[in-house]
């Protein structure tokens, strides 16, 4: 559980960071390294997307359960 969390975390940073490139620079750096629309800039938003249910879940579902267990 602790290795998939660390990833999560990680992909969600990097993921954060091209959004603030976006919304600073209007530059997408997702879209400028793989192509627009092309089928590895899809994958990489959807596991950027993934990695953020993964964090949701962590905090609302999972973390409050091991606290109880403690």
């Amino acid at each position: 559980m602790k290795t998939i969390g660390i990833i999560a975390y990680v992909i969600a940073i990097i993921g954060a960071l091209n959004w603030l490139l976006v919304g600073l620079f209007s530059f997408d750096l997702v879209a400028f390294a793989f192509g627009t629309g092309s089928v590895l800039t899809r994958v990489i938003y959807s596991l950027v997307g993934v990695a953020g249910v993964w964090m949701i879940f962590h905090l609302l579902v999972y973390k409050p359960f091991v606290k109880m267990a403690h």
